[in-house]
């Protein structure tokens, strides 16, 4: 039962970051009224890792699905909590735990589907990464340039 949930949390981040990012573009209203429910994937990845502990499974889908609730909640603290302008003022001390921890929690979900349940559904998640990546590419906030 982990590993088809598993998948499914993969598949729910990367379309929900992905619509994210699009509307981030256009109506950024929209994703300051309703980002938050981004944070309800917490749940089914606490779900997650209590299967990890039931099924006995390997150790490396806690590890993952660590790092992916270590990035909601780094997440929740730089937009919802402390409201900090980290994509518009780049500062290296905020941008590579999450950036790393951005990363690490996408490689894991394509990584562990790929190798644990399904090659079809690793590349799906690869895919999925990769739309997500252009779609933040492409409407991520532009530096402000130093005075």
């Amino acid at each position: 039962m982990l590993e088809p949930l598993f998948f499914a949390l993969g598949v729910l981040n990367s379309v929900s970051l992905t619509l994210i990012f699009i509307f981030r573009g256009k109506r950024l209203d929209l994703v300051q009224r309703f980002g938050w429910l981004y944070f309800l994937l917490a749940i089914p990845a606490i779900v997650a890792l209590v299967l990890v502990r039931q099924e006995e499974k390997d150790g490396q889908y806690a590890v993952f699905l660590a790092i992916f609730l270590a990035f909601l909640a780094i997440e929740a603290l730089y937009d919802w909590i402390l409201r900090i302008p980290f994509r518009e003022r780049p500062d290296w001390r905020l941008l590579t735990p999450y950036v790393a921890l951005y990363l690490s929690s996408n490689y894991g979900f394509v990584v562990m589907t790929w190798k644990e349940w399904s090659v079809a559904g690793g590349v799906l998640l690869l895919v999925l990464f990769v739309v997500q990546i252009l779609a933040n590419l492409r409407t991520h906030p532009s530096p402000e340039t130093p005075e």
